[in-house]
């Protein structure tokens, strides 16, 4: 069975980590940007932005990525920080509105900013 990996695996074993970085630029610049690091030999690799995969950053959505992000169940999740795992759901299905107190709790607990969940 297959394990869970926190980073991913360089295909290249000369390549060091450190050599791996990331360019952002403005969408204006990407193509030229994109040339002039080909002409020196850099390898380029296509990413999918966040937007494509998430349209809609809801704080249900978040919620739900993080949770994951941690590696815990929904019920791992209501032990940890005092929420019922029905709360949870509901929270994570957009059913149930992530008031301050909830969002509080569930940032301490999963490491994150509060303010994503409101």
């Amino acid at each position: 069975m297959l394990e869970r990996t926190k980073t991913r695996p360089i295909e290249d074993s000369a390549v060091a980590a450190a050599d791996v970085f990331r360019v952002v630029c403005p969408a204006v610049h990407a193509e030229a940007v994109k040339k002039y690091l080909a002409g020196k030999g850099c390898a380029l690799e296509e990413l999918v932005s966040p937007a494509l995969v998430f349209p809609e950053r809801s704080p249900a959505t978040l919620l739900r990525g993080i949770r994951n992000r941690e590696g815990l169940t929904q019920q791992q999740l209501a032990v940890l920080c005092g929420i019922s795992r029905r709360h949870i759901s509901e929270m994570e299905n957009s059913k149930r509105a992530i008031g301050k107190r909830s969002a509080e709790k569930l940032g301490s607990t999963l490491k994150a900013d509060p303010r994503l969940f409101l």
